[in-house]
């Protein structure tokens, strides 16, 4: 599998995830959440980006889906936000097709909680 962005062909690994976290842009982004069926909004970036912060700011972390509802209750904080809003946002597990979004390395963990 692989994603044709602005003329330039990027590989993944099997599952869709970028072999190169320097490949990714916004534009990357958008490409990849169009084959997963998503059109990207500000609520995304959101994640995304906390995710990407959480990555490359901290040592290759990725947070799970408990720490991403912490961190969007905190940020979205004039209003309700529960795993509900999480998983409309990114109906395919919020930690792990957010990450693939976000251009990181397919997280191993188990469980999405």
């Amino acid at each position: 599998m692989s994603y044709e962005v602005n003329g330039k062909v990027l590989e993944t690994t099997e599952s869709g995830f970028l072999v190169s976290q320097d490949d990714w842009d916004r534009d990357v982004a958008e490409a990849i959440a169009t084959a997963e069926g998503l059109t990207l909004t500000q609520d995304h970036w959101d994640v995304i980006d906390f995710l990407r912060e959480a990555f490359f700011e901290h040592n290759g972390e990725q947070p799970n889906n408990r720490a991403i509802l912490k961190a969007m209750q905190a940020k979205w904080s004039d209003r309700k936000v529960d795993n509900k809003t999480l998983f409309d946002l990114f109906p395919g597990n919020p930690s792990k097709q957010a990450g693939m979004i976000a251009g990181l390395p397919e997280s191993m963990r188990k469980g999405g909680y």
